[in-house]
């Protein structure tokens, strides 16, 4: 009997499994709800004279986290308002006394202080691309998704050294080469970007950049000559460079991408500069009532009160306006917070697709946490983003 060799046979290979469709990404949160906190907010920064802005800066960071839905989990944002006032209260500690020294130095050398003021204003652009780097290691570290916190490595200085090189580039271009400098940051922001072990990197070039918004860079000098098309000129601007920015974006295996509109963003700029026609037509009424109550009180009609010395000597006249002008500015902040903050997230929002999701699922935990004086940096020289 002939013996024969067979092999057994396995089960049949099974083709590949298709990759998963891109995943949207959503935005749970109301409308109502956010324009009642930031509202809220408001009243408190009034009581407060500012001081409450850090913890609302937090209270809209937690909103706009929590509600923005990644493959059906939302983020979390563990800052603390009580983080943001010591960062910037030590901020100021270092601060003030270089104004001072400044300030002594003017009056020693009056005549040199022209000159003076080109390094300082040097200064201040390098110290504020640091705090710049630094506060966005502070809100990463301070963001959490599926439990895994982002972070952040690098150096804020070399981060700012390259900032003002590229600045100056930008400025002898007539700024031209903005789009290589945006390109060139960012390239070194993701280098240095984590979510937990997985590595961030940024793809998008400024060719890409400027071949997306090269028309845009021909129509700047029209919103300078005629101002009514700078929201529709820099709405686009921001679109593009949203759109672009977004699509550059890889996290590991995650790869971002963005189909925004380029009129997608101009008419969230026209509301709020109506808002601010309103505001300030409101705020002009209210200043006139004001004069007209002073000068009432003082016995005078209101043409004689403003020939008299008593119009700019009165206290009360200046505290009536200077309360109202805390309450417009306040004011035009909530707008400022409703429009281009919620408003512009969300539709932002709206664009994104994300390819290969599957990629964060089995992510290690990583990285440290960064304290708050860069954001308290980036507050007092008023360069703080959101």
């Amino acid at each position: 009997m002939n013996e024969m060799s067979w092999t057994p046979l396995g089960p049949p290979s099974l083709p590949p499994l298709p990759k998963p469709p891109p995943m949207p990404v959503g935005f749970s949160g109301k409308r109502d709800e956010f324009f009642q906190l930031v509202k809220r907010g408001a009243g408190l920064e009034l009581v407060t004279l500012g001081f409450y802005r850090f913890w609302l800066t937090t209270d809209i960071r937690r909103h706009l986290w929590s509600n923005t839905q990644i493959d059906g989990d939302g983020a979390e944002y563990t800052g603390r308002g009580r983080e943001l006032l010591i960062g910037f209260l030590v901020a100021l500690a270092i601060l003030v006394p270089i104004y001072l020294a400044y300030f002594l130095a003017g009056l020693e050398a009056e005549h040199y202080k022209a000159f003076a003021s080109i390094p300082l204003v040097a200064f201040f652009y390098l110290f504020g691309q640091f705090a710049i780097f630094r506060a966005r290691r502070y809100r990463l570290t301070r963001t959490v998704w599926r439990g895994v916190r982002f972070w952040m490595s690098g150096s804020g200085w070399i981060y700012a050294l390259q900032a003002s090189l590229w600045g100056l580039l930008s400025m002898a271009t007539l700024g031209l080469a903005l789009p290589w400098r945006t390109a060139a940051l960012e390239r070194y922001k993701m280098r240095h970007s984590y979510y937990g072990d997985l590595q961030g990197k940024f793809e998008g070039s400024g060719w890409e950049f400027f071949k997306r918004g090269w028309w845009l860079w021909l129509l700047a000098p029209m919103a300078f000559l005629m101002p009514l098309f700078a929201p529709f000129i820099y709405g686009a601007f921001k679109a593009v460079e949203w759109r672009w920015w977004l699509s550059g974006i890889r996290i590991g295996g995650v790869r971002l991408e963005s189909e925004l509109p380029r009129s997608r963003l101009i008419g969230l700029y026209w509301k709020v500069i109506g808002w601010m026609a309103v505001l300030g037509l409101v705020f002009s009424v209210y200043l006139a009532a004001a004069t007209a109550l002073v000068a009432s009180i003082s016995g005078e009609g209101i043409g004689e009160f403003f020939k008299s010395q008593e119009s700019s000597q009165s206290i009360l006249l200046l505290v009536l306006a200077g309360i109202g002008y805390l309450v417009f500015a306040l004011a035009l902040n909530v707008v400022i917070r409703v429009y281009l903050m919620r408003d512009l997230w969300v539709r932002v929002l709206e664009s994104i697709n994300i390819h290969g999701i599957e990629a964060a699922a089995n992510v290690s935990a990583r990285g440290e946490l960064a304290n708050a004086l860069g954001e308290g940096f980036a507050d007092g020289l008023d360069v703080a983003g959101f």
